[in-house]
Formats: C-alpha cells, structure tokens, sequence
C-alpha cells in the first residue's frame, strides 16, 4: 500500500491519500481525540504524539498537528497508522454509526432559499475544498446572513477568513440576492 500525502492551505495540517476509499458517504470530523470513539482509524491516528485533530473524507484523511510538534517528526508514524488500519481490515466507522451527512436541517421559512444555498454548496463549494482537505456545511440562515462550519483542514486556517468572505460570500451573493454576508460557526 502506497499512501500519498498532500499539503493544504493550512501548514498545520496534512491530507494522506490512501489510493482507496476512505468514507462511501458523507464526512467525519474528529476534532480531538475525546470524540473519536465511533472510528478506529482516527483512534489509531490519535494515537500517534502531537496530532490535535482528525477529519475524513472520501478518499481522504486528513490530519492536524499540534503546534509544539513538527511535521518531519510525526509524519511516518501517521502514515504507519493509516497502513496498518486499512491493512488490518477493521471498519472506518463502527458498525451502527454514521458519518455526517454534512448540511444542518432548516426547517421554517426560508426553505427555498436555504435549498439554493444548499445546493451552491454542494456543487461549488464543497468539492474545491475537499481538495485541500476540508469541508465546509451548511449551519444556518438568519436575515441574510449565511452560517457555515468548516471542518478538517478548513478549520483554523490562515486564508479560511479570506475563502469565505471573497470566494464564498461572493459566490452565494451572486446567485442568491437574498444572502448579505457570511459568517464562520464553531460547532
């Protein structure tokens, strides 16, 4: 098994490519190891000394560090991690549990416009981030303003301000008049 690794927009933060899927559906968030109860591969990665967070995606896993640790020191033990998981033959995700479908429910008024934004997300947004190792879901929609979560490699970088307010906001003003600006939410 050869497993590639990628850098993203956010140094903290490396993408390891196992050449095979990783997650059929959805996306899984482990952002400390407290809550990765529900994914032996990301307890196997945890693991490892120094790394802070764990996100999956499709074919994906990507990993955030600590600050204190450097990249050449930890790096060959996550990718030993990653091989002997899928090599191991264990679950992703444990039986009965779920990856997350990604978008918060919107219930009330609204609903037309929440499904454009939606909508925008999923085939604008979403893809281009998960590039580089991320996502970024819907969270809510409240007099114009548009609430997003980013996770994985998204979440904490340096340019995510600079994506969401020239890329994102830009791109949902244009298509959908309605929406004012839009706002980073901590889940």
């Amino acid at each position: 098994m050869f497993i590639q690794t990628e850098s993203t927009p956010n140094p903290a933060t490396l993408k390891f490519l196992p050449g095979q899927t990783v997650l059929e559906v959805g996306t899984a968030d482990f952002p400390s190891a407290d809550t990765a109860n529900k994914s032996p591969l990301a307890q196997r990665v945890f693991a490892v000394d120094g790394v802070a967070g764990v996100f999956l995606g499709n074919d994906f896993v990507t990993v955030t560090k600590d600050d204190a640790v450097e990249w050449d020191h930890i790096k060959p033990a996550i990718l030993g991690a990653v091989m002997e998981h899928f090599q191991s033959g264990q679950p992703v995700i444990l039986e009965g549990e779920t990856a997350a479908s990604g978008h918060a429910e919107h219930t009330g008024e609204d609903g037309e416009i929440v499904n454009q934004i939606k909508d925008l997300l999923d085939s604008r947004v979403r893809p281009a981030v998960a590039q580089d190792g991320g996502d970024i879901t819907f969270h809510g929609f409240d007099r114009g303003v548009v609430y997003l979560h980013m996770q994985g490699a998204c979440a904490g970088c340096p340019s995510s301000t600079l994506t969401l307010k020239m890329g994102i906001e830009n791109l949902l003003r244009h298509y959908i008049p309605e929406v004012t600006e839009v706002r980073p939410v901590a889940v």
